[in-house]
């Protein structure tokens, strides 16, 4: 089955109700399907092995997901954020595409790769325009891969993780009830595209018949006046959104926000600070944690609004920490927490987190990282107390989580051992109120070499990686610790910076 049949059963039971809101234009479920069927034919004629993403959301977007599945294509919108190097690297890997976006720079970056190439704007309009013939629409049963989307790099080459049409689907049609949504229901979406939080939101929105208000460059002030205007009732903010909301609204910001009845966030840890003000800031609205991976097509654990009340009105220490847990599992996967040695613990005992069921790809186009009885390592640490309720305790390759975006401790180190003075480093994720986490680095002065200052290197990483990348604690320490085999023990730097 293909998730294409996601918008077709919309556009066949509503096809005047508006589905889509992007920069004040309104598309109807019946414009989408429409869209979706020419730009399968602009697909079919390219010959393109993949479609491409390059842009913020828009409903190029929309547009190009259902385009692509219609025709047999994965899916596989690329961060417009990535250095030119890198990005001309991930186009080359799904060469020859059709490459909607930035057309300037994809010409500039890869037009030796044989990509057809449009902007989003020719790009929707050819799909307005073009009408499949009737002997052309033989669209893809849906038995192959849906999506593709390249992990943020926590190694040096990002690896592309695969979900199937199955996967999808098995994720939708066990959580969302078909046309669930009532006609004033409208969710707001304002993650990137590129992020499996943005994809699941479309699909299980479409399915449910709900609105889809988009806001493609995020902003505070701009999200609150795009709740009142489109009188938004459901939302999904990663940690450092949600934060910035408060703050803007703190300092005065103004919106009628009374219309939400729903707030989903997730992508990263939630400071306590930040989700203790936004249950005051939003009375109204039920919050809730979403726990899931690109690997997981989205959700896998949720804390539901009444956890977050009872938590928040508990004078049970025990209960009020589940503010911090990531929930129970839904009832669609399975979830377990095991040991070193791969033997299942109970609760309380910390360990790494495997899960398992239909919506569980697993799969990388180098190989599948499932075992013989389809259990999926996530890589996260975590425990599941007496009650069910699963915890973060950390990830288990140290990767660093700032404000969603999964960042690599070692690309930040490499950068730092490239300085004369620096003979080690370790860069670790500290906690941080506004992106959850942030970078911390302990470094090692080499032999006959004075310190150098932290702005200086703070300029070094600059100039080398993102600005995300840049440290905001730098110490000094006369070495770093290592186990006898040599490995650095990461957890004792961070309690240094700590300190």
């Amino acid at each position: 089955m293909n998730i294409a049949l996601l918008l077709e059963m919309a556009a066949e039971t509503a096809p005047d109700r508006v589905a889509l809101v992007c920069d004040g234009r309104r598309w109807t479920y019946g414009d989408l399907i429409a869209a979706a069927r020419g730009a399968f034919e602009l697909i079919r004629q390219s010959k393109a092995d993949y479609v491409a993403l390059l842009d913020e959301s828009s409903e190029a977007a929309v547009i190009a997901v259902f385009g692509a599945a219609l025709a047999g294509v994965p899916y596989c919108p690329l961060n417009y954020r990535l250095p030119d190097a890198d990005l001309a690297a991930l186009l080359g890997r799904v060469a020859p595409a059709l490459v909607i976006g930035d057309e300037e720079r994809i010409l500039r970056v890869a037009a030796d790769q044989g990509h057809t190439v449009f902007s989003r704007e020719e790009f929707v309009l050819k799909a307005q325009e073009t009408v499949p013939a009737d002997e052309a629409r033989e669209y893809d049963p849906g038995e192959g891969i849906a999506i593709q989307l390249f992990t943020s790099g926590t190694t040096a080459a990002p690896k592309a993780a695969i979900l199937r049409h199955s996967n999808l689907l098995g994720y939708i049609l066990g959580t969302v009830e078909f046309g669930s949504a009532d006609e004033a229901d409208a969710a707001l979406v304002v993650v990137p595209p590129y992020h499996i939080a943005g994809i699941s939101a479309l699909l299980s929105s479409i399915y449910a018949l709900r609105k889809i208000v988009m806001l493609p460059a995020f902003s505070p002030e701009g999200w609150l006046s795009l709740v009142a205007a489109e009188t938004v009732t459901n939302a999904f903010v990663v940690p450092t959104m949600l934060a910035r909301i408060i703050d803007a609204m703190e300092k005065g910001a103004s919106g009628d926000v009374s219309s939400l009845r729903a707030i989903a966030y997730g992508g990263g840890k939630m400071p306590i600070e930040v989700i203790q003000k936004a249950l005051a800031r939003f009375p109204e609205a039920g919050f809730t944690n979403a726990y899931g991976l690109t690997e997981t097509s989205s959700t896998i654990a949720l804390l539901g609004p009444e956890d977050h009340r009872e938590a928040l009105a508990s004078p049970d220490p025990q209960v009020r920490a589940r503010l911090t847990s990531l929930g129970k599992p839904i009832p669609t996967v399975e979830i377990e927490i095991r040991g070193e040695n791969g033997e299942v613990l109970g609760p309380g005992e910390p360990g790494e987190i495997y899960v398992r069921g239909e919506q569980v790809s697993g799969e990388y186009k180098e190989k599948s990282a499932l075992d013989a009885e389809g259990w999926f390592p996530t890589r996260d640490a975590g425990f599941i107390d007496e009650h069910g309720y699963l915890f973060l305790s950390g990830r288990a390759d140290d990767v660093i989580v700032r404000g969603g975006e999964n960042m690599s401790p070692g690309e930040i180190e490499d950068v730092l051992l490239t300085h004369p003075a620096i003979a080690d480093a370790c860069a670790c994720a500290i906690p941080s109120v506004e992106w959850g986490e942030t970078v911390g680095v302990a470094l090692v002065t080499r032999e006959g070499h004075a310190s150098p200052c932290a702005t200086e290197l703070k300029d070094l990483v600059r100039a080398r990686l993102r600005s995300s990348r840049v440290p905001e604690k730098v110490v000094f320490v006369a070495e770093l610790p290592y186990n006898e085999m040599g490995k650095l023990l990461r957890r004792k730097v961070k309690e240094v910076l700590a300190d």
